[in-house]
This record gives C-alpha cells, sequence and structure tokens, in this order.
C-alpha cells in the first residue's frame, strides 16, 4: 500500500484509540482530533499531508455531516475522501444523509478492523487513481501551450526559455532544459523560482539511440539548479537523427507518473522545434554566406570619386533575401547597380545570384543601362519565368559627372547637392519579370560634391507605417552628408533601420563626386 496519512475525528478518547491502533498497525500515519472545528484547524494548517478523514457523525461541536460539508466545499481540501463512522446514526436516512452531503463511505459500528481497513485502502485507490488522471489532464493541458510556445519561439535561446518554462509549470520543481546549436555549442535553460535563463554549458552525451529515452541520475551532473534534498533527477534525452546530438530535459524523479508519459512528451516535442530551428539557422548561415562570397569585398577606386556600401543581412530569426549590388568600372566609366529579388530564402540568394552575373555580362557587352535591364528582363522571363526583381543600374563618367540611369521598378534613388539638399529622383520602369515597354534612360550631371545614394527597401519599409514615412525620413537624414560616406552609410543604418532586428537585408551605396571635379 502506498503511504497514507488519516485524520481521524472522534470525540470518544476510546473509540478514538481504537480507531487509531487498526489503522496503525494497518501501516497508515494517523493525526487525531475530538471535535470538528480541530479538525478543520489542523487541514487548514497542515492539510496538505492528510490523505483521508475518518469522520465520527456525532461530535460535540457540529455534526459530522457538517464538517464533512465544509472540507468538500474547500477549495483546497475538497478531494480529501472522507468515510463515516458511527455507533447511533445507523439508519437509513442517516447513512444517506451523509453520503448525500459528501462522504465517500459510511460504517456503522460495531466495525470491524479489516473493514475499516479495507475500505480505507478502496477510497484511497479510487481518489488517488483519479488524482493522477486529473494531474495527468492538467499536464496534457500545459504541454499543448508549451508545444505552443516552443514552437513560435524565433531563435532557439527563445525556445529553450520556452521549454524550460514551460516544464517548471508542468512538473513544478526546477528544470533543466539542453540542447547544441547547429555550430554545436551547448546552451542550458534552467527555471526554478522565476524565468527562465539560458547560458553556455556543456553537456557530456551518452550514447543515445534515435527516439527518445527516460532515465534517473543522481543530481550531481545536472548542477544547474538546486534540486531538492535526496531527489534525484529524471532525464528524457530525445534524438531524431544520428548525425545531432540529444535534447534533454531533466526534472525532479519525484514529480513523475508511472512510465514518464508527459516528461517523453514534452522531450520530443522540445527535440523536434530544437530541430527546425537548427535546420533554418544553417540554412540561414549558407545563404548569407552565398550572399557574401557573391557581394564585392573590394571595391574600384576611381579617381574623382569616392565610394562607399553596406550591406546587413536580414536578422537570425529571418530568412535571407536577394538583395545585391555591383560597382564596377567599363571603358573608363563607372557602373553601379543595386538590386532586389523578391522572396526570402536560399533560392532567393540563388537568383540574386543568376541575376547579378547577367547584369555584369550584358554591361561588358557595352549595352547602355536601359538596354541592359530588357536583355536581364528578357533572360528571366526566359531562364527564371516565375521570378522578379527591381533593378536601378547607371553609368557615370568620372570626368564630367554625366549619369545615364534605368530603373526596372526599383525605390528612387537619392541625391544630394550642397545648398540644395536631399532631393528623390524619379527614374520609371517596370520591374523585372514583366513584359512590359521600357521608358528612356534618365540623364543627368552629378555636380562636383554631389552625393548619390541608392538603397534596399530594408532601409525605409516598415510593417506598420506607409513606406512614404520611411522615404520621408531618409531624406531627412540624408539631409546633411557625413565628410566620410562610410559613417554616412552607418549613420543611415542606425537612424533608419533601428534597434530591433530587422526583417529584410539592406543594401546601401552612395557614392560622392570630388567637390574640385
Amino acid at each position: 500500500m502506498t503511504p497514507a496519512t488519516v485524520l481521524v475525528v472522534d470525540d470518544s478518547a476510546t473509540k478514538r484509540y481504537l480507531l487509531v491502533s487498526w489503522l496503525s498497525r494497518a501501516g497508515f500515519t494517523v493525526v487525531e482530533a475530538e471535535t470538528g472545528g480541530a479538525a478543520l484547524d489542523v487541514l487548514r494548517t497542515g492539510g496538505t499531508d492528510i490523505d483521508l478523514v475518518v469522520l465520527d457523525v456525532k461530535l460535540p461541536d457540529m455534526s459530522g455531516f457538517e464538517v464533512c460539508e465544509r472540507i468538500k466545499t474547500d477549495p483546497v481540501h475538497g478531494v480529501l475522501p472522507v468515510i463515516h463512522v458511527s455507533a447511533h446514526a445507523v439508519d437509513v436516512v442517516d447513512r444517506t444523509q451523509g453520503l448525500n452531503r459528501g462522504a465517500d463511505a459510511y460504517l456503522v459500528e460495531p466495525i470491524e478492523p479489516d473493514e475499516l481497513i479495507a475500505t480505507s485502502q478502496a477510497v484511497l485507490r479510487y481518489y488517488r487513481a483519479r488524482q493522477r488522471a486529473e494531474t495527468l489532464a492538467a499536464r496534457m493541458l500545459k504541454l499543448a501551450e508549451t508545444t505552443l510556445a516552443i514552437n513560435s519561439a524565433p531563435t532557439l535561446a527563445a525556445l529553450l526559455q520556452a521549454a524550460a518554462d514551460g516544464a517548471y509549470g508542468i512538473f513544478g520543481g526546477p528544470t533543466v532544459v539542453v540542447a547544441e546549436t547547429a555550430e554545436g555549442e551547448g546552451l542550458a535553460a534552467t527555471a526554478m523560482d522565476g524565468p527562465a535563463t539560458v547560458r553556455p554549458w556543456t553537456v557530456e552525451h551518452q550514447e543515445t539511440a534515435v527516439g527518445s529515452t527516460v532515465r534517473t541520475e543522481q543530481p550531481d551532473a545536472w548542477a544547474l539548479v538546486t534540486w531538492p534534498e535526496h531527489e534525484q533527477v529524471a532525464i528524457a534525452a530525445s534524438r531524431l537523427r544520428n548525425d545531432r546530438t540529444p535534447v534533454y530535459v531533466a526534472v525532479p524523479a519525484s514529480s513523475q507518473s508511472p512510465g514518464f508519459p508527459v516528461l517523453r512528451q514534452l522531450s520530443q516535442a522540445v527535440a523536434a522545434a530544437v530541430e527546425a530551428q537548427r535546420s533554418f539557422d544553417e540554412e540561414h548561415r549558407i545563404a548569407v554566406t552565398l550572399q557574401r562570397s557573391l557581394l564585392q569585398s573590394r571595391l574600384p577606386d576611381v579617381p574623382g570619386l569616392e565610394l562607399a556600401v553596406r550591406y546587413e543581412p536580414a536578422g537570425a530569426q529571418t530568412e535571407v533575401g536577394g538583395d545585391f549590388y555591383e560597382l564596377t568600372t567599363l571603358d573608363g566609366r563607372l557602373l553601379v547597380a543595386i538590386g532586389d529579388v523578391a522572396g526570402h530564402s536560399l533560392h532567393a540568394a540563388t537568383v540574386m545570384a543568376e541575376v547579378r552575373h547577367a547584369v555584369r555580362a550584358y554591361a561588358v557587352e557595352g549595352h547602355p543601362p536601359g538596354a541592359v535591364l530588357q536583355l536581364v528582363n528578357h533572360f528571366m522571363r526566359t531562364v527564371l519565368p516565375t521570378e522578379s526583381a527591381t533593378l536601378c543600374l547607371f553609368t557615370l563618367d568620372p570626368q564630367t559627372g554625366h549619369i545615364r540611369l534605368a530603373s526596372a521598378g526599383h525605390l528612387p534613388p537619392l541625391l544630394h547637392v550642397a545648398g540644395s539638399g536631399a532631393t528623390f529622383l524619379s527614374p520609371r520602369g517596370p520591374l523585372l519579370g514583366i513584359n512590359a515597354p521600357r521608358p528612356d534612360d534618365l540623364e543627368f550631371t552629378l555636380p562636383p560634391g554631389g552625393t548619390l545614394v541608392l538603397y534596399t527597401d530594408g532601409l525605409i519599409e516598415r510593417r506598420d507605417t506607409d513606406i512614404d514615412v520611411g522615404l520621408k525620413a531618409l531624406a531627412e537624414c540624408a539631409a546633411d552628408v557625413d565628410p566620410s560616406l562610410d559613417a554616412f552609410c552607418q549613420r543611415l543604418l542606425v537612424n533608419l533601420a533601428g534597434a530591433e532586428e530587422q526583417a529584410d537585408d539592406i543594401a546601401v551605396v552612395a557614392l560622392r563626386r570630388s567637390a574640385g571635379q
């Protein structure tokens, strides 16, 4: 029999002695009370340790029926089973009243010891089964909430934090959740009395097959939290692939029910979410590496011109985009291009590479900007018929400042001239991937000291504001151009992109014609 504590309530010392003796010999721990008020006081002060109440019907201060009713309507102790015993209220009416007012069993004297013990054990079996079912149902509900939280987490650290907070809420004790990043760095989230915290930590992996296992260990190896005294630790390890290390969830062993069903399912949910996050992080890292490898690491040296570029990939939880830029010299002229392929994925980054190389190839053939855009558009419609992109392209003669510019649906370039401030140019043209006529190229002269800025939408667009707000903010920020174009571009990023993790790639290209030209 599972150990249990019984509260015996009877004003007769002799009868109480018998009940206590029988229950004690059967292995129960017994607490005594002489009156109904004393019994309720025991429950108020230490009632969490009581598992069963054996209650006499006739008491000096109140009836046992009233005491039972108060117990059953109490929000804390209402689950306690109550057995009535009586030598006087023995007829059908009394027994019916006792059961109707909440008693779980009704014994009339003379009571045989075996009958009392058997009834107590039967009532406890029922209530414990009910408590296990209710606990499991509550834990499954919290498990569903935790699974939603971990799958909604934007980063691996946030995922582990949500898992540790959820495990603490499910099992009501210290928890540790451990996983490795895509780079093999260990992270541990721990929860005790407040919100979970995440820190680097290295775990010594045991041989674990694909699937999930639960084992019990001493707490020494999991000393990230303070475990209850004399407590062992239940460790659930889940592994989805042979080439991945397991995910671990550690909780107090005493909080577990047979078979560890909830702990096992929680570890499996965490492992699945971690695997998805790892895969996304790997793809994001590959795409960013691809983008950076395709973008120029060194700008051309053009006498009479100062050049600066900035490229910032999207935040870690956002798929990469297809932003790119190109600056190169062709036959004494500077070719400048900036573009953005639609979509956010590794695929968008690969399409960006194809479009960038096409721009360079057609420009090398000597075509003017508008013709280059027409050829690139034909290339995309033939080879990449489902893709679209924006592109702004121009050539600049460093000696005269003459610019010939064409745009395919890209954001308007910003021109800054000392004394005139910052204004947006207005080239027109359909985006790449659409079969539509193109207007003539825009031709103008960049005056000495003038600055031209090209950018992608990540610099100015926000989901919660109109694009005109972003354009206005860019014009205000560029009203004064720093002596250093590098510092100027950095200021645009800091002031316009904001402190929050950006949701889109940002590319900025700035060039300034020397004042002495």
